[in-house]
C-alpha cells in the first residue's frame, strides 16, 4: 500500500541522483509493459495513475485531467476525491495546460490562484499531455511535503507522460 509519509529513497546521501534516475527508468519500462497491447485510453490512464502513485514516494495524489472544450475534466487517478472540472488557464493544472508546459510548484500556497482540492497537498508537479501539437490533458502529482519535486522529477515525469500519450491514442 502507498505510504505518503515514507522518505524518498534519494532524499539524502551519495548516489541520490542515480537512484532517482534508476527509479524513473524502471517505472518507464513498467509503464511500457503495462500499457502495451491495450487500446482503451481510460484503462491505460487508470493503470498509469496507479503505477505512478504506488511507485513514486511521498505522493498523496497522482492522476489525469483531460481536455473537454475549455476545461480539464477529471480522469483516472489515485488519492482522495478531486476537483472535477478546472478551467484551462486556472490553477496549476489549468496553467500548465494553457501554457503547454510543465509546472513544478515547491509550495502550492505560494502559487497564485492555486486550487486546493486536498488541503494536505503542499507541492505539485503538472505535466501537459501533448500529442504533436494537440493538448490531450495533464498528468498531475501532489505531495504532502514542501519541495517534494525537483528538475529530475520533472524530466522523469515528462518521459512517463510521453509514454502515456502514446497509449492514449
Amino acid at each position: 500500500m502507498h505510504d505518503a509519509t515514507h522518505a524518498a529513497p534519494w532524499s539524502a546521501g551519495h548516489g541520490a541522483t542515480e537512484d532517482k534516475a534508476r527509479l524513473y527508468r524502471d517505472l518507464a519500462q513498467e509503464l511500457e509493459a503495462l500499457l502495451a497491447g491495450e487500446t482503451d485510453p481510460i484503462a491505460n490512464a487508470a493503470n498509469a495513475a496507479a503505477a505512478i502513485y504506488h511507485s513514486l514516494p511521498t505522493l498523496n495524489w497522482a492522476g489525469f485531467y483531460f481536455v473537454r472544450g475549455e476545461q480539464l475534466v477529471l480522469g483516472p487517478f489515485q488519492g482522495k476525491p478531486a476537483c472535477v472540472r478546472i478551467p484551462i488557464g486556472r490553477g496549476v493544472c489549468g496553467t500548465a495546460a494553457g501554457d503547454r508546459r510543465s509546472i513544478l510548484v515547491p509550495d502550492v500556497d505560494a502559487f497564485p490562484g492555486h486550487i486546493a482540492c486536498d488541503s494536505a497537498s503542499r507541492s505539485e508537479l503538472v505535466i501537459p499531455l501533448l500529442d504533436g501539437g494537440q493538448l490531450l490533458g495533464v498528468l498531475d502529482m501532489d505531495s504532502p511535503e514542501l519541495n517534494r519535486f525537483d528538475g529530475d522529477d520533472q524530466v522523469g515525469c515528462e518521459a512517463l507522460a510521453a509514454i502515456v500519450v502514446r497509449h492514449l491514442r
